[in-house]
């Protein structure tokens, strides 16, 4: 096997692993799921956390999720583009939380990070970004904010909701957070029935 065939394979075998055993995993464990010898790991990577640093990043590659948003209709409605790109946002969040997390620790977090993965993470981020801004982009004249700022706001509530204390991922509904961001949560004079101050 070809040097990078024999890279990939280490990270293909890797990134179950650290789904499962988070950064404790050992280069016994990738091995043998890679069925290799625990020394082939070292004839590749200079070490354990390079090779998980490399895992994590292949493993966060939002290629899917950028994807998904760019299949949806741009002939839909505002809230219907909305509500399935925060269901991508969410779903891509919740399924990856154990590696975002082992991502801030390792490649965010540290002093004297490693360059190249630190600037592949936010390369990442900015293309999400840009994705979820391209949602709101073609009604920007008709929000109050810049799509920018609302692409901001769903990708914080996503990410609360998949990693905070008070999230609710199990009932997490891109539609209830596309009225969140349209509509506030103030019902109008016509639902209450009558004209009543705030």
């Amino acid at each position: 096997m070809a040097p990078e065939e024999r890279r990939e394979a280490l990270i293909a075998a890797t990134i179950p692993l650290l789904h499962e055993h988070g950064l404790e995993v050992s280069t016994r464990q990738i091995a043998h799921a890679a069925g290799v010898a625990e020394g082939t790991i070292f004839g590749v990577f200079e070490s354990k956390s390079q090779l998980v640093v490399c895992s994590v990043i292949k493993a966060l590659d939002p290629q899917h999720t950028l994807d998904g948003i760019a299949a949806i209709d741009p002939a839909a409605g505002l809230r219907e583009r909305v509500a399935a790109a925060a269901d991508l946002v969410h779903q891509r969040f919740q399924e990856h939380a154990h590696l975002m997390n082992a991502a801030r620790k390792l490649i965010f977090d540290r002093s004297g990070p490693e360059p190249e993965a630190h600037q592949r993470m936010v390369a990442s981020r900015e293309k999400l970004s840009a994705a979820v801004v391209g949602v709101f982009a073609p009604d920007a004249d008709r929000l109050r904010i810049s799509p920018e700022r609302a692409a901001r706001l769903l990708l914080l509530h996503c990410g609360a909701d998949a990693f905070g204390p008070f999230g609710e991922p199990s009932t997490f509904s891109g539609a209830d957070l596309a009225s969140l961001l349209l509509d506030g949560i103030l019902t109008t004079e016509s639902e209450r029935g009558d004209q009543s101050p705030c």
